[in-house]
């Protein structure tokens, strides 16, 4: 019987011997890779290394669309990948990008600065939380607040784009803390932004869908540091707009969708041999 099991943390059922749990190896261990670029670009912005600090994160944000695309691919969606992938995001584009924006730029502002890197982390892993106990009940087409590694990507950018430029942080310092405080409470609002998850690059399209995406990839492939920055600005800032001008489609409730981790099931544990 089902309820004869004790998912708590101990992992131990009424009888008293001791649960282990079947995972799913490959999309796990992209979101483990996830983390350690995450880890990486930590002690890169100690260093001072910043732009090997910012293309980590950006790695990071690679695997992490590759740890959900694999798991939605190979159904093996579960409740541990969900709650494992929050922890990583919470590492990679939370703790990083604001390591990186306060070494690199917030420094000088001493508590000012410190506070607006940790207002962007803590709500980093509010934006997390509350994604992780919404998943079931919110559009699988739109995200409720900015999502992080999205705000990531507009932070750790802002350095590549600078950088690229030959720009230094010194006469931008208010407009960039203005900004990581910002993105901290576009995370946590009610904005809606499209998740794309609908859609369906195997569908036939017209001709010049395929001219647009080669334009796009050619501006893109010519300033990268400058137009990732620009994407990810733009697409949090008209999130943001549409918001408060409470433009787009009216929000409602679904069911829980396909892209929601499924519960943990009786047959993904199994008692472990006592070795005795």
């Amino acid at each position: 019987m089902a309820d004869s099991y004790d998912l708590s943390d101990e992992g131990y059922s009424k009888s008293g011997k001791r649960l282990g749990m079947y995972i799913y190896i490959l999309p796990n261990l992209m979101t483990i890779a996830n983390l350690f670029c995450g880890f990486i670009s930590v002690i890169y912005s100690i260093q001072g290394e910043f732009k090997m600090a910012a293309i980590a994160v950006v790695i990071a944000a690679v695997f992490d669309q590759l740890d959900g695309r694999l798991a939605r691919l190979t159904h093996a969606t579960s409740k541990f990948g969900a709650e494992l992938d929050s922890l990583c995001d919470l590492v990679s584009f939370g703790l990083a990008p604001a390591m990186l924006m306060y070494l690199w730029a917030l420094q000088p502002y001493g508590r000012i600065g410190l506070m607006a890197c940790f207002l962007f982390v803590a709500c980093g892993a509010l934006r997390l939380a509350r994604f992780n106990v919404q998943v079931g009940v919110v559009e699988k087409n739109y995200f409720q607040g900015l999502p992080i590694p999205m705000a990531a990507g507009i932070v750790t950018t802002s350095f590549l784009a600078f950088n690229d430029l030959g720009w230094t942080p010194d006469k931008f310092r208010s407009l960039l803390c203005f900004m990581v405080v910002l993105m901290a409470f576009v995370m946590v609002s009610n904005f809606r932004y499209r998740s794309f998850k609908d859609l369906d690059l195997k569908e036939r399209k017209a001709f010049k869908y395929l001219v647009a995406g080669l334009v796009i990839l050619v501006v893109v492939a010519m300033y990268p540091e400058i137009m990732l920055f620009v994407l990810f600005l733009s697409y949090g800032t008209l999130g943001a707009v549409f918001g408060i001008l409470q433009l787009g489609k009216k929000r409602k409730l679904m069911k829980a969708n396909a892209y929601a981790p499924e519960a943990t099931k009786e047959e993904d544990l199994q008692e472990e041999q006592d070795e005795e």
